[in-house]
C-alpha cells in the first residue's frame, strides 16, 4: 500500500497501534486529516501519508539517536526557517500559496515575498547590477557554467561584497539575478525578467511571458533541498553572497537535483512519438532503470508544481503539438508506476511548449531557485550561527602505540 491511499479508521488505528478514540483525538488535534468515504458510506477515511508521518514521529521519540542519523535523508528538520512550508501536498512561500502565485503574479513579486516577507505588486522594470567586463570566452560555455564564471566578476566589481547586512545583500542579490538574465540572452534593463526572456526566446508566442513567470515562481524555493542547504552552509561561515550562490549552482547541477530535468529531456527524446510512450517506459522498467520526472517524496498526492505548469501549458497553448508527446508519456508513467509528473517534468514541458533548446528547463530552475538561495542566505546571515554538524564515526578503532599505553599508565 502506498502513501497515496486513504485508510479506514480501523486500519489507521492498527497501523499506529492505537485505539479508535486515540485516533479520533489525533484527528481533532490536526495530526491526521480525514476525508469523506466512498459515496453512500458514512465512514470517513484517513490519509495514509499522515499516518506514516505520525508513525515516523513516534519512532523518533522512541529512538532519538536514529532520528539524528536519518535527519539528513528526508528526516527530522535540522534547522528553523520562516521561508517555505510544504504541508498537505501544498507549497507555501511565507504563508502564501506558491501555486496560486504562479497563476496570478510576476516572479518579481515572489522575490519580494522571499526576501522581505511582503506581497506587493511589482511590474518588473529596470534593475541595476554591478558593472563587470565579460570575457568573450564565456560564449563557449553552457548557461550554468556562465553563471558561475560571472559570479566572481560581480563580486570583484562590488565594493560591498563583504557587507552582510540585509540592504547590501538585497542589492547584491538583484545584481546576481540581472547578470543571470543577461547570460540567458535577456535585456535586464527594461521590463520584467519573464518579459525580457520571452522577448528573446519566444517573441512570437503571446503566452511565453506567463509560462516563464510561472516556471520561475514554482522553482523559486523548496525548503532545505540540497542546493539551498549548501547555500546556507556557505553563508553560515561568513562567506560573501556571491560564493554562496556559486555553491548552490554546483549542487543544482547534480543529476539527483536540478539536472534531473536533463534526464526527462532524454526520456522524451527516446519516446519520440506519443504511440511509443508505453513501450519505451516498460522497456526502462525491464532494464531496472527508473523513469525520471515522476513522483516526489514530499508530495504523496502528486507534485503541485508539475501539475500547475502542465495545466498552464494546456490552458495557454492547447493546440501545441509538443503536449501530445508529454501527455502520452505522463499517462503511460501513471499507468505503470502510479506516479504523477513532478516539477522537473513540468519545466521540460514548459520549455518544449515554448520551443526552447534542451537544457533550458535547468536554466529556468537555476534562475528561479537563485531567488530562494538569496532568501536562505539572508536568513542564515541574520542567525549568525555556523552550521557544523558532527559525524558518527564508523571507521576502524584508534591504533594505540606502546608509548601511548605507557603514557596512560
Amino acid at each position: 500500500m502506498t502513501s497515496n491511499h486513504a485508510l479506514t479508521a480501523r486500519d489507521a488505528a492498527n497501523e499506529l497501534g492505537i485505539s479508535l478514540p486515540t485516533l479520533y483525538a489525533y484527528v481533532s488535534r490536526g495530526l491526521i486529516h480525514s476525508e469523506p468515504g466512498p459515496e453512500g458510506s458514512r465512514q470517513r477515511r484517513y490519509r495514509h501519508a499522515d499516518v506514516l508521518a505520525l508513525k515516523d514521529r513516534q519512532a523518533q521519540r522512541r529512538d532519538p539517536a536514529h532520528s539524528v542519523e536519518t535527519a539528513l535523508d528526508w528526516g527530522t528538520p535540522v534547522l528553523e526557517s520562516a521561508i517555505t512550508l510544504i504541508e498537505g501536498n501544498r507549497l507555501y512561500y511565507r504563508g502564501h500559496d506558491a501555486i496560486r502565485l504562479a497563476r496570478t503574479h510576476q516572479f518579481e513579486s515572489v522575490i519580494e515575498i522571499l526576501w522581505s516577507d511582503k506581497l506587493v505588486s511589482v511590474n518588473g522594470g529596470p534593475s541595476e547590477r554591478h558593472p563587470y567586463e565579460r570575457p568573450q570566452a564565456l560564449v563557449a560555455l553552457g548557461p550554468l557554467e556562465r553563471f558561475q564564471a560571472v559570479l566572481p566578476l560581480l563580486a570583484s566589481a562590488d565594493p560591498a561584497a563583504y557587507d552582510l547586512r540585509p540592504p547590501a545583500l538585497s542589492r547584491a542579490g538583484r545584481s546576481i539575478l540581472m547578470a543571470m538574465v543577461e547570460e540567458l540572452g535577456g535585456d535586464a534593463t527594461t521590463g520584467s525578467i519573464a518579459h525580457s526572456l520571452a522577448a528573446r526566446w519566444a517573441s512570437e508566442k503571446d503566452y511565453a511571458e506567463r509560462l516563464i513567470d510561472a516556471a520561475l515562481i514554482v522553482s523559486a524555493d523548496h525548503e532545505l533541498n540540497s542546493s539551498s542547504f549548501t547555500v546556507r552552509c556557505v553563508a553560515s561561515v561568513g562567506a560573501p553572497l556571491y560564493d554562496a550562490i556559486d555553491a548552490g549552482i554546483c549542487a543544482l547541477r547534480g543529476v539527483r537535483h536540478g539536472a534531473a530535468s536533463q534526464r526527462v529531456e532524454a526520456l522524451l527524446a527516446e519516446v519520440d512519438t506519443p504511440e511509443r510512450a508505453p513501450a519505451v517506459l516498460e522497456a526502462r522498467l525491464r532494464r531496472g532503470e527508473r523513469i525520471p520526472g515522476f513522483g516526489h517524496q514530499l508530495y504523496p498526492g502528486g507534485d503541485p508544481r508539475g501539475a500547475v505548469l502542465i495545466d498552464l501549458c494546456h490552458e495557454l497553448a492547447p493546440d501545441d503539438q509538443a503536449l501530445m508527446l508529454t501527455d502520452a508519456t505522463a499517462a503511460a508513467a501513471e499507468a505503470l508506476i502510479g506516479d504523477r509528473p513532478n516539477v522537473d517534468f513540468g519545466l521540460v514541458i514548459v520549455a518544449r511548449t515554448l520551443g526552447l533548446d534542451r537544457g533550458s528547463a535547468l536554466s529556468l530552475m537555476a534562475l528561479g531557485r537563485s531567488a530562494g538561495w538569496v532568501a536562505h542566505a539572508l536568513e542564515q546571515y541574520q542567525q549568525n550561527r555556523m552550521i557544523r554538524p558532527r559525524a558518527k564515526y564508523i571507521g576502524p578503532a584508534p591504533i594505540r602505540s606502546v608509548e601511548m599505553e605507557q603514557d596512560a599508565e
